[in-house]
């Protein structure tokens, strides 16, 4: 299942390249989870916002607003890459599928603020 956890991932990755919606963005796909029968794909992504200038390399983190129209994006490209992944990926079914935002990610933010802030507080501490 992993094989196939992958070879999904990859061909929807590929597909979301050739994407032309203005919607999504920058959008990553991080990981996909087909069920044991094939006939259902949970895929997690992230996505990032627009840089405010071109060239500064800062990307913001994503407004509520911009999330929903992101899932939106997605759910109503889902027929289209399911359909390419029906012809690029030989499977007994082609899995319906179903996009999630990628709780991990933010996790991992949340994480590395923590640890930012219990830095900060060191070096405070060391300098007194």
């Amino acid at each position: 299942m992993a094989r196939v956890n992958e070879v999904v991932r990859e061909a929807l990755g590929d597909e979301l390249e050739r994407l032309s919606d203005p919607r999504l963005g920058l959008v990553t796909i991080t990981g996909v989870d087909v069920s044991a029968d094939l006939r259902q794909a949970t895929v997690y992504y992230y996505a990032l916002g627009r840089a405010q200038k071109r060239g500064t390399g800062v990307v913001p983190e994503l407004a509520p607003e911009q999330r929903v129209t992101t899932s939106a994006a997605l759910q109503a490209a889902a027929p289209h890459l399911r359909a390419e992944l029906g012809r690029q990926v030989r499977l007994k079914y082609t899995p319906q599928l179903t996009f999630r935002e990628d709780p991990a990610v933010a996790t991992g933010d949340r994480i590395e603020a923590i640890i930012r802030d219990l830095h900060r507080d060191d070096a405070q501490d060391a300098s007194e």
